[in-house]
C-alpha cells in the first residue's frame, strides 16, 4: 500500500505538487492521471525516494521516511523513464546486474530472469546488448528490470508508450495477475480507454492538486459523462479556470 500525505514540493518558488494526499491499495491498479505539468512525474519520484517533498510523507507498507531509504525501495519496482540500462550489457546481463542489486540469491535470481524474460516476450533480445535495441524493446527491457525482484509495489509511468499491441496485452494480462496476487499498482497513462479498461481507481490532479478520485464509473458519473475523457478535460479545466 502507498500512502500520500499532503506532499508539497517547489521549483523555482512554484508549487508543482500542492498539498496532494491520496492512497493506492493492496490487490488494486490505482490510476494517477493529470495532464502535463500537473505534477504526475514529480509525484511518483516523491514516492519513491527520488524527490524529497518540502512537507507532507509517503508511506509504503507502513514504511515512512528512513534515513538511507532502503526499506521503502526494497517495497518497490519503478519505472519511471526509459533509461537506466546499461548499453553495453545485454538485456539478460542488465537483469541480471539489477538483481544483484537487490540482494537476490543466484538460484532465484535465474529463474526471475528466466521468468520476466518469457512474461514479457523478451527471448529474442535476451541477448542483445542494449545499446541496440528500439524504444519498444528499450521499454519492455526497462519493465522488466521494474518487475524482477517481485515487489508488493509497483509504479509504472506510461508503461505502454512505443509497445506495439500485443505487447500490451500481455502486460494488461500481467498486471491483472499481479493485482489478483495483492500487489498495488500505481500507474500513470495518458491513454485514458487503457485506464478505464485496466484501473480498479483513479486518481486526477491538475496544478498539483487533487480533483477526482474513484472508480472510473463514479468519476464519469459525478461529471454526468459516460466518457472518462469528457469527464477529465471538465474537471481539469474547472480546476485550472479556478486557480
Amino acid at each position: 500500500m502507498i500512502r500520500v500525505q499532503n506532499i508539497q514540493k517547489y521549483f523555482d518558488g512554484h508549487a508543482v505538487v500542492n498539498g496532494l494526499s491520496f492512497c493506492a491499495r493492496d490487490g488494486a491498479i490505482t490510476g494517477l492521471l493529470g495532464a502535463n505539468g500537473a505534477g504526475k512525474t514529480t509525484t511518483l519520484r516523491i514516492i519513491c525516494g527520488v524527490l524529497t517533498p518540502e512537507s507532507g510523507s509517503v508511506i509504503v507498507d507502513d514504511i515512512g521516511e528512513d534515513p538511507d531509504r532502503r526499506g521503502r525501495r526494497r517495497r518497490l519496482g519503478a519505472l519511471l523513464d526509459h533509461s537506466g540500462l546499461y548499453a553495453r550489457l545485454t538485456v539478460r546481463e542488465n537483469l541480471v546486474y539489477f538483481g544483484r542489486l537487490h540482494g537476490m540469491p543466484r538460484e532465484l535470481l535465474e529463474d526471475r530472469v528466466n521468468q520476466v524474460i518469457s512474461v514479457l516476450g523478451l527471448n529474442p533480445i535476451a541477448d542483445r546488448r542494449a545499446a541496440g535495441l528500439s524504444q519498444g524493446q528499450h521499454m519492455k527491457a526497462a519493465l522488466g528490470r521494474a518487475m524482477l525482484h517481485a515487489p508488493q509495489n509497483l509504479i509504472l509511468d506510461e508503461p505502454t508508450n512505443a509497445l506495439d499491441v500485443p505487447t500490451v496485452r500481455s502486460l494488461r494480462d500481467v498486471l491483472r495477475e499481479l493485482r489478483n496476487r495483492g500487489i498495488c499498482i500505481l500507474y500513470s497513462s495518458h491513454v485514458l480507454e487503457e485506464v478505464r479498461a485496466l484501473c480498479d481507481r483513479i486518481v486526477i490532479i491538475s496544478e498539483g492538486r487533487l480533483v477526482a478520485e474513484g472508480s472510473p464509473a463514479e468519476v464519469c458519473a459525478r461529471m454526468e459523462t459516460l466518457s472518462l475523457e469528457e469527464a477529465f478535460i471538465k474537471m481539469t479545466q474547472t480546476e485550472a479556470a479556478s486557480c
